[in-house]
């Protein structure tokens, strides 16, 4: 394959632009805010697992601290009664009076008995009220705290992205200045090479692979004309002569 020096040269120029955009590409990726991200959106979850339990279990104990106060209520209720009918000298019969009067204590224990289980009841769900609020405020907190990181991590994406934009117009108008037969082969290359396809032979030197060519490999890439395309012996790369090559 046969190319213009400059055409060639202009290679180099692609290359440093592709070897950006891939820096670019890799800096985006390892924003240390992903992992934090990660690691405080996991803890944000627990968190509100923690608090969902919490709240089922306040809202659980709410029914149970109203159907104790309804119990409470009836039985007071049914005492009422009682009392009032005892007051009201309705009941003559001795036994019945003896009956009345101990199903009125009767009650009055099971009143107490009920109303310790209000107070039991009551002291449970304040116990479990202060870890909702405890709750509440830590997953709060932290999702202040992912909000903070995912503000951080989306201001440095507009940075790279506006980047990545520059560098990537740049390349189209360098690229677009190059044969495409040689960028055909330079982007095939790039993508077998691991993003290199193009380097500068430096001092004899392939900066591709970083090895130095043999005295018969530069013997022949002396004798090539200006416009041929070589290619490194080592990795196969496209090797673009410049005043610094040492030939």
């Amino acid at each position: 394959m046969n190319a213009a020096p400059a055409d060639q040269i202009r290679l180099l120029d692609v290359q440093a632009l592709d070897v950006r955009l891939q820096q670019l590409a890799h800096k985006r990726r390892s924003l240390p805010e992903h992992a934090e991200i990660e690691s405080l959106t996991k803890d944000h979850t627990q968190l509100r697992d923690l608090l969902v339990a919490a709240q089922t279990e306040e809202s659980d104990t709410a029914r149970e601290q109203t159907k104790a106060e309804q119990d409470v209520d009836q039985v007071r209720q049914r005492a009422v009664r009682d009392q009032q009918r005892l007051d009201s000298g309705a009941i003559t019969s001795p036994k019945d009076l003896e009956n009345l009067q101990r199903e009125i204590a009767s009650l009055a224990k099971r009143q107490g008995d009920l109303e310790d289980i209000v107070l039991e009841v009551m002291e449970r769900r304040e116990s479990v009220q202060e870890r909702v609020a405890e709750l509440t405020e830590r997953v709060g907190a932290v999702q202040g705290k992912v909000d903070d990181a995912t503000a951080r991590r989306d201001a440095a994406f507009e940075e790279i992205d506006g980047e990545v934009a520059t560098v990537t117009k740049e390349r189209e108008v360098i690229a677009a200045a190059i044969p495409e037969d040689l960028l055909k082969l330079y982007d095939k290359l790039r993508d077998q090479q691991g993003g290199i396809g193009a380097a500068k032979l430096y001092q004899r030197t392939c900066q591709g692979c970083r090895q130095e060519l043999s005295i018969t490999d530069i013997n022949e890439i002396r004798k090539a004309a200006a416009d041929t395309v070589v290619r490194c012996e080592n990795c196969r790369r496209i090797l673009v002569r410049t005043a610094e090559s040492g030939l």
